[in-house]
């Protein structure tokens, strides 16, 4: 993309020979906006970034995988500053210009001496052409990268918004995934890209688990370089920009999903019918995250039962004798009524698919919600049982 250079190296920060230090250089100063994991458990890297992007401003972003410098205490905290200076060096940029974010194991100072040599390497990669070996770079337990690049036009100019992520484990609904970068050309104040940043989130990754875990480095970014001549200037203009971002951060949230640990299907529980939006998500929220509707999925089981009682137990509102299932267009509760052996053969067969819709109907109100997530399997388990060895 025009305006961004991209980096991703092998530093030795993880045991394998694998991209583990990733770096985005924007050539002048852009606009930003960012959010951060709920966690009260807060990596260094997060601290950091919350002081630094009150200014919506940022020319770079070093990341690294392998180590997420959470839990290391006044150390991690130099650490990541030591590791922004760098950079700043390095680019001949201001340090307050740089923000750093990282992912891995909890509970291990970062390895400095592999920054000092490997900040220097990254730097001298950096490449319009090298946005793949960024994504690389940030990953984890994830088995492909993830990017999603979208284009449109305001007033006949052209602009274009990139998403970069990394998710497998530790995601559910309390930020956003992982790792996550935005990167347009576009001409935004940082108020805007901050409200349209929140919004997209609010409809993508906060809509989205793999195993109801919040990780203590969840970072959402995006850095808008201004290089193109098209501009956010009245509502149409907002309009357009906040549909493509909705769709990059929609895209880029169900890759998450659809790559979570040990995951075979990708599901989405839509609920209708709610009497208020809270109960619609309280609904989707339960269901979701619910351990028993993922094995049953895992299993293809069409256990409807499991999806009743979690949507009784959510909080929300509920009357047993109103409630519709169906997966997909089949039918397998109406009013409160399972329709029977033959709907369930059909649904079994259903639930072969590697993408599942799941509708309950609440038929009490007029709100809607819902979430992506995806099945739970034995490889789970295995991946989280060794993850540190």
């Amino acid at each position: 993309m025009k305006g961004f250079k991209f980096a991703g190296i092998h530093a030795g920060i993880k045991k394998n020979d694998q991209k583990d230090l990733g770096l985005i250089y924007c050539e002048k100063p852009s606009v930003a906006a960012a959010l951060f994991t709920r966690n009260k458990v807060i990596a260094a890297p997060v601290i950091l970034g919350k002081e630094k992007i009150k200014i919506g401003v940022c020319r770079a972003v070093l990341a690294n995988s392998g180590n997420a410098n959470c839990f290391t205490g006044n150390q991690g905290i130099e650490d990541a500053r030591a590791c922004s200076k760098m950079v700043a060096d390095c680019l001949d940029i201001e340090e307050d210009h740089v923000l750093v974010s990282s992912t891995g194991v909890i509970g291990a100072n970062l390895p400095m001496d592999k920054f000092k040599t490997g900040v220097p390497d990254v730097v001298q990669q950096l490449s319009e052409d090298n946005v793949d070996q960024f994504a690389d770079a940030i990953l984890t337990t994830d088995t492909c990268r993830k990017i999603v690049n979208r284009s449109a036009t305001i007033d006949n100019k052209k602009f274009s918004i990139m998403g970069i992520a990394k998710g497998s484990g530790m995601i559910r609904p309390d930020m956003a995934t992982m790792l996550a970068y935005i990167c347009t050309d576009i001409h935004i104040s940082a108020d805007d890209l901050n409200k349209c940043l929140s919004a997209a989130n609010e409809k993508s990754f906060n809509r989205i688990t793999v195993d109801g875990d919040t990780s203590t480095n969840d970072t959402l970014m995006a850095m808008a370089s201004g290089t193109s001549e098209a501009q956010i200037n009245d509502a149409g203009s907002k309009k357009i920009f906040q549909d493509m971002l909705d769709d990059v951060c929609f895209e880029l949230a169900k890759m998450v999903v659809k790559d979570g640990e040990g995951a075979t299907k990708l599901a989405q529980i839509i609920i209708k019918g709610a009497q208020t939006k809270k109960d619609a998500f309280k609904a989707a929220e339960a269901i979701a995250h619910s351990n028993l509707v993922k094995t049953a999925i895992y299993g293809e089981d069409p256990n409807w039962g499991r999806i009743t009682a979690a949507v009784g137990r959510s909080g929300a509102h509920v009357v047993p004798e109103k409630i519709d299932l169906y997966f997909d267009d089949q039918a397998l509760v109406l009013k409160g009524d399972w329709q029977g052996t033959e709907a369930e053969k059909k649904t079994s067969q259903i639930m072969k698919n590697s993408e599942i819709t799941i509708t309950l109907d609440l038929n009490l109100g007029q709100e809607t919600d819902s979430f992506l997530f995806c099945d739970f399997s034995e490889n789970y388990v295995k991946i989280n049982a060794d993850y540190r060895s």
